[in-house]
């Protein structure tokens, strides 16, 4: 990897810019100089037995605007220790009315404004107004009563990405049920594996979507898994292909559970009064995709996730009223939720798309982003990557100018894609926002504010209000700079997971204990010199060759700066001599050759860079990675496809052709 790319701050916003933005506002409130000054305001405690996190989340409750139907008699209760923190305890408040009823109030400036676009694959654009989506939501939430769903009932969303998704899902926070999201991509095993898990009465899902042009349908899959995991008495279905006409070319199953939506939901009264529930009541159930085993449920709770989302869009993505956010993510991964929860707080525009990322052509989003002036983008860098090989002109003709701050999360970047998107999508002038946390606290440990400066692939530092460290094995912080050591939170936060859907026992022993009294996320973290965070993988991925040990990240960047490579993924295997060895599988660019001569050159360079131990036993090429829906390459399927060990739970796979491809390569 070509440190000087990473060492080098190449984003330096001007004077103009960071005095424009929230967070730069919010300091000067609070008279707070600068951003290591703001991270310690908000996280540490400050001599006078206040806490800065419970100062600070405090505060933010009246500074954002956050409504509660009852006020808090505390900040958090925390006897039972951070594991068990409940935050606002005795307040009431429910999301949906933070979202979506003030901003449609007859009296609200908000009520007849767009909160959101829509645009369908085929090019279809339909736009929902906050009224128009409190009248839906409504209809949702009667619907679901009249199915016997009340506080505390689960609720599950196998749906396209269709603005009904969004009716649904605030339905759900009204009624005071657990919405359960399933990705409209999942197959049949992980919808039931979720459906079973969770035990939802009612399930919504569609008739089918449009990806690369061709109508792919989404009800059989639906009813394999409920005929595999029970529970759902009732089938919600949208019509998304046209199925309910008759004379349709989409023919879907039909059993005595299903009803049409515009039977079951478009024939109810737009009128229902939004429950006022406690603090902590549950909100969603969010499943982790599974890359290191069995799904993981993940309890959130109204107040905990309003506050996060809340947050971090007002700050991190410095979102103003005028703005139109895009983030690319279906409803059934955390960002979904995330992205519409915080801009719809503030009565924001979210823009949402249904198709492929390169139908027609690979140039669609730069399309998007042009014709409907979208101001925030995120995407994950595995996005970028495939994006990014088809060449710059492709953004010719697309003005991009619209956009403020960019957005990425999901996998650790590489420098020359992030310094590709920064300056050829951002113009050299929009901040990347790289942020990392996940589903287990719907938002982020990490996130750079857009006043900071920025180096390629960093994430800045933690986020306001996150107490983040990096420490050594014995839970010591990391005092030497660049420092490999691992990324923990050494306090609670709102939004963190009260528990598992399974119980308390697996949600101690997932987070709680490597360390007394620490989250430990399981990744692999380092600070600079000069205080930019990097992520470096997983930590549980880490190659530990004869007792020295560096990310895989490490040797596939090492890889990609190779002009004839496009992808790389490294997994550690067993050794005689040195306990791991490397095993790298390569994806080439378009046109080129494999050969014995490109792999002893590829070696040679890691060797190079990491030392004669880190040269790979062995180095593969294959044409694709087994990835989640979301793009992570599931490292333990491939190292379990070349060791020949149990693959474990892959239902978050979209691609299980891809295993066969890497045992034939091994």
């Amino acid at each position: 990897m070509d440190h000087d790319l990473i060492d080098d701050v190449v984003h330096e916003p001007s004077r103009e810019f960071v005095e424009s933005t929230n967070v730069y506002e919010f300091m000067e409130t609070y008279g707070v100089d600068d951003y290591d000054e703001l991270i310690e305001r908000t996280t540490t405690d400050r001599g006078d037995g206040e806490s800065g996190v419970e100062w600070f989340w405090d505060e933010l409750v009246d500074y954002l605007g956050i409504d509660f139907y009852e006020p808090y008699d505390g900040i958090r209760e925390d006897s039972d220790g951070p594991q068990f923190s409940e935050w606002y305890p005795g307040g009431e408040i429910n999301i949906a009315h933070n979202v979506l009823d003030r901003h449609a109030d007859l009296e609200a400036e908000t009520r007849n404004k767009v909160a959101t676009i829509w645009e369908g694959e085929d090019g279809e654009v339909r736009e929902v107004t906050y009224h128009e989506l409190h009248r839906g939501s409504n209809r949702v939430a009667n619907a679901l009563e009249e199915r016997g769903i009340g506080t505390g009932d689960t609720v599950g969303l196998y749906m396209p990405m269709v603005p009904e998704v969004v009716s649904i899902l605030y339905g759900c926070f009204k009624v005071g049920a657990i919405a359960v999201p399933i990705f409209s991509g999942f197959g049949v095993e992980a919808t039931a594996t979720r459906i079973e898990d969770s035990e939802c009465s009612v399930l919504f899902t569609g008739d089918g979507f449009y990806r690369r042009g061709s109508p792919i349908t989404l009800k059989d899959a639906a009813d394999e898994a409920i005929e595999e995991a029970g529970h759902v008495e009732h089938t919600i279905v949208f019509d998304r292909l046209g199925a309910s006409d008759d004379g349709s070319e989409v023919d879907v199953p039909w059993t005595g559970r299903d009803e049409w939506w515009a039977d079951a939901v478009k024939s109810q009264d737009d009128d229902y009064e939004t429950k006022s529930l406690p603090s902590d009541q549950e909100s969603m159930l969010l499943y982790s995709s599974g890359t290191t085993g069995k799904p993981k449920g993940i309890v959130h709770t109204h107040a905990g996730v309003q506050m996060q989302c809340g947050k971090e869009l007002h700050f991190g993505f410095d979102v103003k009223p005028a703005d139109r956010f895009f983030w690319v993510s279906d409803i059934g991964w955390m960002m979904g939720p995330w992205t519409l929860i915080g801009n719809h707080t503030f009565g924001g525009t979210v823009f949402m798309y249904e198709g492929a990322p390169d139908y027609p052509g690979p140039d669609r989003f730069w399309e998007m982003i042009d014709r409907h002036s979208i101001t925030q983008f995120g995407i994950s860098p595995t996005a970028i990557r495939a994006l990014r090989k088809h060449g710059d002109e492709l953004l010719e003709g697309h003005d991009l100018s619209s956009l403020r701050v960019l957005g990425s999360t999901g996998e650790p970047w590489d420098p020359e894609s992030w310094q590709w998107f920064y300056e050829n999508v951002g113009r050299g002038e929009a901040p990347i926002v790289n942020i990392s946390g996940g589903t287990e606290i719907c938002g982020c440990f990490l996130m750079p504010m857009p006043t900071q400066p920025l180096k390629p692939c960093t994430l800045g530092g933690p986020g306001l209000g996150m107490d983040i460290d990096v420490v050594d094995h014995s839970g010591e912080s990391i005092k030497e700079d660049n420092e490999r050591g691992f990324l923990v939170a050494r306090d609670s936060c709102p939004s963190m997971t009260k528990s598992l859907w399974s119980g308390d026992e697996r949600y101690i022993r997932e987070y709680w204990s490597t360390f007394e009294d620490m989250w430990d996320h399981g990744d692999w973290a380092q600070k600079d010199a000069e205080g930019f965070w990097f992520l470096h993988g997983r930590a549980d991925d880490a190659l530990n060759v004869a007792g020295r040990k560096v990310g895989p990240a490490e040797i596939e960047g090492v890889l990609i700066d190779h002009d004839a490579v496009n992808q790389a993924a490294a997994v550690g295997v067993p050794d005689d001599t040195t306990g791991t060895a490397v095993v790298a599988y390569v994806i080439l660019e378009d046109g080129e050759g494999e050969s014995d001569g490109l792999k002893d050159e590829l070696r040679a360079r890691i060797g190079e860079e990491h030392g004669k131990p880190f040269r790979p036993r062995e180095i593969l090429f294959v044409e694709e990675f087994p990835k989640t829906q979301s793009g992570k390459i599931i490292r333990r399927a491939i190292e379990a496809a070349y060791t020949g060990e149990d693959l474990g739970d892959l239902s978050s796979l979209e691609n299980p052709e891809s295993l066969e491809a890497l045992e034939e390569a091994r």
